[in-house]
C-alpha cells in the first residue's frame, strides 16, 4: 500500500547533512526558527495526492486525505506505520480538529462539511446554503469560540479524479458555521476561489488563499471585525513566490504556507507577519497543505504530492488549525 521511508532523503541513500541545506534562511527573522540539528525527513510515500494533514497528540497520530485514492491514512508517530483510517472517505480534502478534539472535514464529493463523533458516526455539518448545494468544501479552521470557517472552492466538482463533474450553484466562498445554531453565514466572497485558510494567534486576521483556474495566485488577509462575525479590509498579504496553497500560522504570527513552482519554490514559505518571505522549505514535491503537531506542536508536516515530510522548528502552531 504505503512505504515507509525513515530518515531518507529522497531516493539517495545518502544521510541527512545538517545543518539542512534545503531549509533556506532568506531574512534573519527565521534564524531562530532553524534547528541545525533538523533535517527534513520523508516519513511515507506511495500515494496520489496527500492533502489535510490534522494531529491528534492525544493518540500520537496524524491524519491525512488521499484525495484520489479517496481514502484518510493514519500515520503513527509511535511506529512510523500507515494505515487506513476511512475509505471510502468521500474524497476528503481538508481536516481539522474542533475544540473538543472531534475531527472536522471537507468532502468533495458529497459537497460537504462533517465531523466524526467521539463514537465514531459522522454528522452532516452543512451541505447546502440557502437552498442551494456547496460547491464542495475544500479547506477548514475552527476559531477559539467554536466557530468552523472554511472555503468552498468547486474543486472536487470540477471532474472525476479529486471528486465527481457537478453544475455549480453558488459562488465561491469563505464561509462561516456556528455549530450552536446550525447558522451558516458568507464572510469572505470577493475572491475567484479561496483555498486555504487560517487565522493569526489573536484572531484579528483571517489569511486566505486564493487560487484561481487562471491568472495570478495571491493570499489576502481580512482583518476580524469586533463580534467576530465578519471580515473587511481585505487586502494582499503575498504573491509572486510560488502559489499557495494550505497555510497554518505560529504562535508568534508567521504564515507558513505549503508553496508550488517548480524546482526552488515547491515546498514551504515562511512569511513574516508584514508579508515579508524570510525562509524556506524546498521539498522535491509541491506541497498541498501542512499542520504542526508532535508532542509540543513544534514539528512540521507537510503533505507534499506523493508523500508525506516532516520537519522539526523552534516554532509552535496555534490552536485550530
Amino acid at each position: 500500500m504505503t512505504t515507509h521511508v525513515p530518515g531518507s532523503r529522497w531516493d539517495s541513500p545518502s544521510p541527512i547533512r545538517y545543518p539542512d541545506p534545503d531549509i533556506v534562511i532568506l531574512d534573519p527573522r527565521f534564524r531562530p526558527l532553524v534547528i541545525g540539528q533538523a533535517g527534513i525527513e520523508r516519513i511515507a510515500t506511495g500515494f496520489r495526492f496527500t492533502e489535510g494533514p490534522v494531529w491528534f497528540g492525544d493518540g500520537r497520530y496524524l491524519l491525512f486525505s488521499d484525495i484520489p485514492n479517496d481514502r484518510i491514512l493514519r500515520w503513527d508517530e509511535t511506529t512510523g506505520g500507515v494505515s487506513v483510517f476511512r475509505e471510502p472517505s468521500h474524497y476528503a480534502n481538508g481536516n481539522t480538529r474542533d475544540r473538543q478534539g472531534r475531527l472536522v472535514t471537507c468532502e468533495h464529493d458529497t459537497q460537504r462539511l462533517t465531523r466524526t463523533e467521539y463514537d465514531g458516526t459522522v454528522t452532516v455539518l452543512a451541505d447546502r446554503f440557502e437552498g442551494k448545494q456547496l460547491t464542495a468544501p475544500n479547506d477548514v479552521v475552527v476559531k477559539s469560540d467554536g466557530t468552523i470557517w472554511f472555503t468552498d472552492n468547486g474543486a472536487g466538482t470540477r471532474g472525476n479524479y479529486l471528486g465527481h463533474t457537478a453544475p455549480q450553484e453558488l459562488p465561491f466562498r469563505v464561509y462561516r458555521l456556528d455549530p450552536a445554531t446550525a447558522r451558516l453565514t458568507v464572510v469572505v466572497d470577493d475572491m475567484q476561489r479561496p483555498n486555504g485558510l487560517c487565522f493569526s494567534p489573536d484572531e484579528t486576521r483571517l489569511y486566505v488563499v486564493d487560487t484561481p483556474y487562471v491568472g495570478p495566485k495571491t493570499t489576502r488577509v481580512y482583518d476580524v471585525v469586533a463580534d467576530g462575525t465578519k471580515t473587511a479590509n481585505g487586502r494582499e498579504f503575498f504573491g509572486g513566490a510560488g502559489w499557495a496553497d494550505g497555510i497554518r500560522c505560529d504562535t508568534e504570527g508567521n504564515v507558513w504556507a505549503g508553496l508550488s513552482g517548480g524546482e526552488g519554490e515547491d515546498g514551504v514559505g515562511i512569511f513574516a507577519p508584514d508579508g515579508t518571505l524570510i525562509g524556506r522549505i524546498l521539498l522535491p514535491e509541491r506541497c498541498a497543505n501542512l499542520c504542526f503537531g508532535g508532542r509540543k506542536r513544534n514539528r512540521l508536516f507537510m503533505a507534499a504530492s506523493q508523500s508525506l515530510y516532516a520537519l522539526y522548528v523552534e516554532a509552535q502552531g496555534v490552536m485550530g488549525g
